[in-house]
C-alpha cells in the first residue's frame, strides 16, 4: 500500500518578475509505500520543501494529483494521521517539553488519556525525558529539534514529514535521532525525509529521489544509487605483483597492495577474474560490488543533468 502517491504533480508560483511564474515542481511522479524511509535530495531550489507543503495542503497544486493516506491534501482529514517537523522549527518557549506535547496533542484532536499514554515514551524515544519539565527557552537548538520530532509523533501518525530534522543537532544527537527514526519505521510508519546531509540519509533511507529544478531525476534504493554497475573491488594480498586484465574481460581501474578495482564487460565474468587471480596464487579475502558515497552519486547525477540541459 502506498501512503504517498503523486502523479504528474506541478506547482507554479505566480511572479511579477518572471512571465509565466516560477515552476517549483514540474511533472513529479513518485510513490512511497508503507513502512519506508524515503529521502528527498536536491540542491537549494529543487522543490523539496514545496513538495512537502503540497502534501500538507499548505500550498495548492497547479496540475497533476497527489494523495496522502489515500486522500487529497485539500481534505483536512488527510492530515489527521500525518506528523510534521518543519525546517527551522520553533515552538512557544514558555512551554515545557511535556507541555508542548500536550498542546500539540490537543490541537490534533488526540484524547488526553492517549496523550498521557504516549508522551513519556516519545520523550524517551528522542532522548528528552530528563528535560520534560524544563522550559523550551532553555533548550539548545538540538534539543528543540528533538522535542520537535516528539511533537510530530504525538498523534501516532501513519506518515511523518521531516524537513531537515537534524539541523543544529550535535553528533551524538544525530545518531540518536536516526535510531529513533528507524524504530518509527520498524513500527510500520512511513517517513519522508528532506535533508541536505547526504551522509546521514545514506545510513537511514530505504529509497531516495533526486530532484533538480523541480523535476525528478532519479528514484532508487540507496544500494542501487551507490553501486557501480559491473565494477568490483577485490581485496587480496597483491603486494607488488602486476595484474593485467584481458581486454575481453574488462579493464583495471586501480590496483594497490591490498585492493584491485575492475570494471567488467559482463558481471558474470567476475568468476573468470577470480579464477585468473587464483592461478597467479593470489589469496583473495573478499569480492564485492564497488560502491561510491551517496554524496558522490548525487553530485554526478546533478552534474550530468545540468550538462545534458534537461
Amino acid at each position: 500500500m502506498n501512503v504517498i502517491d503523486v502523479q504528474e504533480l506541478t506547482k507554479i508560483y505566480n511572479s511579477g518578475m518572471k512571465k509565466g511564474g516560477i515552476t517549483a515542481l514540474d511533472g513529479v511522479t513518485l510513490s512511497v509505500p508503507q513502512g519506508e524511509i524515503f529521502g528527498l535530495l536536491g540542491p537549494n531550489g529543487a522543490g523539496k520543501t514545496t513538495f512537502l507543503k503540497v502534501l500538507l495542503g499548505i500550498t495548492q497544486i497547479t496540475a497533476g494529483t497527489a494523495l496522502i493516506g489515500g486522500m487529497a491534501p485539500s481534505k483536512p482529514a488527510s492530515r489527521e494521521r500525518v506528523g510534521y517537523l518543519p525546517e527551522n522549527y520553533r515552538s512557544p518557549d514558555h512551554l515545557t517539553g511535556l507541555g508542548l506535547l500536550e498542546l500539540t496533542g490537543r490541537m490534533c484532536g488526540v484524547r488526553q488519556k492517549d496523550i498521557d499514554a504516549r508522551a513519556d515514551g516519545l520523550l524517551e524515544l528522542v532522548g528528552m525525558d530528563r528535560w520534560a519539565n524544563t522550559k523550551i527557552r532553555k533548550y539548545s537548538k538540538g534539543m528543540q529539534q528533538r522535542i520537535g520530532l516528539a511533537q510530530a509523533l504525538i498523534n501516532d501518525p501513519e506518515v511523518l514529514l521531516l524537513d531537515e530534522p537534524t539541523d543544529g543537532v550535535d553528533p551524538v544527537g544525530k545518531v540518536e535521532i536516526k535510531e529513533a527514526l528507524k524504530r518509527v519505521r520498524d513500527d510500520g510508519k512511513s517517513i519522508i525525509l528532506n535533508s541536505h546531509l547526504l551522509t546521514e540519509v545514506e545510513t537511514i533511507a530505504d529509497r531516495v529521489a533526486i530532484l533538480s529544478r523541480g523535476k525528478v531525476v532519479r528514484v532508487s534504493t540507496v544500494d542501487e544509487i551507490t553501486s557501480r554497475q559491473s565494477q568490483y573491488e577485490i581485496e587480496a594480498g597483491f603486494g607488488s605483483k602486476l595484474i593485467d586484465i584481458p581486454k575481453e574481460m574488462g579493464k583495471k581501474i586501480s590496483l594497490s597492495a591490498t585492493s584491485l578495482i575492475v570494471e567488467l564487460e559482463d558481471p558474470e565474468m567476475v568468476n573468470n577474474l577470480i579464477d585468473l587471480l587464483r592461478m597467479k596464487r593470489i589469496s583473495i579475502r573478499s569480492v564485492k560490488p564497488f560502491r561510491i558515497s551517496l554524496e558522490q552519486s548525487f553530485m554526478e547525477t546533478i552534474s550530468s543533468r545540468d550538462e545534458g540541459g534537461l
